[in-house]
């Protein structure tokens, strides 16, 4: 099959619109090797880019002078940047509405998209509760079951609002479960409500709390609960700064402007993120305060002491540590320190502090993610990015290596004491989500669900390989397609990553990713440093002034896949959303050449200024801030995308996608870049930004918006990859 380099593709400037004349299409069907005879001739019109106003605005950090013309977008509630989204949002649909297959895309991601999808259960009070989507409902309804058998619908967020934005963001019962705090989130923003009802009646007992983020919800008895949030912002509540987070406590009957503060209010309490947990003995309030996200203090209060007084049990912010659990007045911490991948620990009330940890699950050369059920502890290891789990019994005693069904992602194994069963889910990149009914006694698992799903998944294959990073170090990544697929480099590929806050990306089953490698398309995730995959080491060695390992490691995942043939240039696309918008900002701007499409999704692409913004500043753990030093200053100019976009320089083409109500990452970064890559990019690729309206940085999104998302995302790349017809 001849390359895609014999497309003619010659742009007409006439009165202002660009039309592109896409000729001698010699691929024409994706996953198909047989060469089309017939040429086709296909126009489509690309709106010219709106224009946008350059203003003379500037920030001087250490002496050295940075532009920022494009800053009067940071003001994301003005008439000016409504206006200028709803202009860039009717050239990008504009040219995405007249890829030929977009529909068929959009159909196909529908259809299989639509099966039933349930949650593992679990026991709450008198009624076993779980999670079921029928197909294609915007958000997950939770039913619920009684000792009979008889099933109910419980809470239907679908009814939150009538186009499917506000979504069930957490449910937190009292112990007995007839109370229920549940958060709500609306247009997907990080702030939240919180409801309280009667969970056997359901009737709604007091008025909505308001203005909550970044929080758990944890009961003392039934009498009220403990939950965090910020010292509410000045100016605009999507993007301005908050730092200084507090513990309430809210009194079941009364308004929540009499709410108490627990933590956060004295002098050196002040906090960025504040997090407080209830033992099941409610005995004990647990703190956990940190200024990053990375390290965190740990205290505890006796709930009955009058005066409150906090204990220190990890003071500092060295270390990570969480209680998972209290038995006996022990107390049982999951903790990375002096273990960099992590080990299980117990302490005493009397003797609480990191020093007289001692040792119930000590650390391995695999990194440990600890959870309880059934009164046995439950180590899964990441070995090579896939899970293996070990069942302990309280006192650290290995009691078998638990039988999965397969190589990939195993989670869950939490339950009550009582329980003896177990659920967990297993799922990677080519087997759907299974959940497994786990028998604590002789550690057998059996199918507990299986969803049906219109694939075959031995049709697919996925496979790890290692490849050498730009210093030598070595990467895995895994890499997954259809059966049979020439490996002649002209496979449509997707390369995606993170590369970041100690986040590992484990294998995963998507709907999407079926419908792009059923067109031929490789789907390859690489587990980049920044990363938690091989421990704290491999997280610190892409942060702040070794943020370029984790852009290294990407470029030589994408130069591996070119050189096993798997792809080439003319077909490769790189994604990634958040950190992983940053990653891909970050690789278009370094490796232009090396990619055909760029999709940076909600992503960190103003270096320079992402602390200024919501809670960004917590972000400073991986990446240092321009404020810290000029070294550090430097550095970031270096990278950050924003900066390092560069007059007349033929870039790939790209699809930048946000929300307007995204309040984590601000949308001010993607409107930037779009701004400055349409400024300055030279050649004939377009640089569009779809901005998803009333939409956030990602979390409950209805499924209605994330299958056209989707579309939009596949479209845009096979047909700028010169694919004009799908199977």
């Amino acid at each position: 099959m001849k390359s895609i380099e014999n497309h003619i593709k010659s742009y007409v400037i006439n009165k202002g619109v660009y039309s592109v004349l896409t000729g001698f299409l010699l691929v024409s069907m994706i996953g198909c090797s047989e060469v089309k005879d017939k040429s086709k001739e296909f126009n489509l019109t690309l709106l010219p880019y709106p224009e946008t106003r350059a203003g003379d605005y500037a920030d001087t950090i250490f002496d050295i002078l940075i532009p920022d013309p494009f800053r009067w977008l940071e003001d994301d509630r003005s008439d000016e940047t409504a206006a200028w989204v709803k202009a860039q949002n009717a050239v990008t649909f504009n040219y995405l509405e007249q890829v030929p297959f977009r529909e068929k895309l959009e159909a196909r991601l529908s259809e299989i998209w639509n099966y039933e999808k349930i949650s593992a259960p679990f026991r709450k009070g008198k009624f076993t509760y779980f999670y079921k989507n029928d197909g294609l409902q915007n958000q997950s309804v939770v039913y619920r079951k009684d000792d009979s058998g008889k099933e109910e619908l419980f809470l239907d967020p679908n009814t939150f609002s009538e186009d499917g934005t506000t979504s069930l963001s957490g449910m937190s019962f009292t112990e007995d479960g007839e109370l229920l705090a549940y958060s709500i989130s609306e247009g997907g923003s990080d702030w939240r409500k919180v409801i309280v009802m009667n969970a056997y009646s359901k009737e709604i007992i007091e008025d909505t709390l308001v203005d909550i983020k970044f929080s758990g919800i944890s009961w003392k008895g039934k009498d009220g609960f403990f939950y965090s949030s910020y010292v509410k912002p000045e100016g605009s509540e999507l993007s301005a700064k908050t730092d200084h987070h507090k513990l309430f406590y809210h009194q079941i009957g009364k308004p929540q402007s009499e709410d108490e503060v627990y933590y956060g209010d004295l002098p050196g309490q002040k906090r960025r993120y504040v997090g407080g947990s209830v033992s099941k003995c409610e005995k004990y309030l647990f703190i956990s305060g940190a200024e990053s996200t990375s390290g965190n203090e740990l205290l505890y209060i006796q709930l009955d002491d009058s005066k409150r007084q906090i204990h220190a049990m990890a003071k500092g912010f060295e270390q990570d540590a969480s209680i998972v659990a209290v038995h006996s007045d022990t107390f049982y911490i999951s903790t990375n320190y002096n273990a960099p991948n992590k080990r299980l620990v117990m302490a005493t009330p009397d003797n609480a502090e990191k020093e007289y940890w001692m040792d119930v699950i000590p650390e391995t050369e695999n990194v440990l993610n600890i959870s309880r059920g059934g009164g046995y502890f439950f180590a899964t290891y990441m070995i090579d990015v896939l899970s293996v789990v070990h069942q302990y019994d309280l006192k650290g005693n290995k009691i078998r290596e638990l039988s999965l069904p397969g190589a990939g992602s195993a989670y869950g194994f939490s339950g009550e004491k009582e329980d003896t069963v177990l659920y967990y889910t297993f799922t990677n990149y080519v087997v759907p989500s299974n959940i497994y009914e786990l028998n604590l006694k002789d550690g057998a698992s059996k199918l507990y669900w299986q969803p049906a799903i219109d694939f075959d998944p031995n049709d697919f294959v996925s496979q790890q390989v290692f490849y050498t990073s730009k210093d030598g170090t070595k990467i895995p990544m895994m890499i997954s397609h259809k059966k049979g697929l020439k490996m002649d480099g002209t496979n449509p590929t997707m390369l995606y990553g993170y590369g970041g806050f100690n986040v590992s990306l484990t294998p995963s089953f998507s709907v999407a990713n079926i419908v792009w490698m059923e067109n031929g398309g490789i789907y390859a995730v690489p587990n980049l440093r920044g990363g938690g995959e091989y421990g704290k080491s491999w997280h610190s060695a892409g942060t702040q002034q070794q943020k370029q390992n984790v852009f290294d490691d990407f470029i030589s995942a994408a130069k591996y896949l070119i050189e096993q043939k798997y792809t080439s240039s003319d077909f490769l696309a790189i994604r990634g959303g958040s950190n992983g918008g940053l990653l891909v900002g970050a690789c278009m701007t370094q490796e232009p050449n090396l990619f055909k499409v760029a999709l940076p999704a909600v992503g960190v692409l103003d270096m320079i200024r992402y602390h200024r913004f919501t809670a960004g500043a917590g972000w400073a753990y991986d990446y240092g801030t321009a404020d810290d030093n000029l070294e550090m200053l430097e550095y970031l100019l270096e990278y950050s995308p924003l900066h390092n976009v560069k007059e007349g320089v033929k870039y790939p083409s790209t699809l930048i996608t946000t929300g307007d109500h995204d309040d984590r990452v601000v949308p001010a970064h993607s409107f930037k870049f779009a701004a400055e890559l349409q400024r300055k990019h030279a050649g004939e690729n377009p640089v569009l930004i779809r901005i998803e309206t009333n939409a956030g940085h990602g979390a409950g999104t209805p499924i209605s918006k994330t299958i056209e998302q989707m579309a939009d995302i596949f479209a845009f790349t096979f047909f700028n990859m010169g694919i004009t017809e799908l199977k």
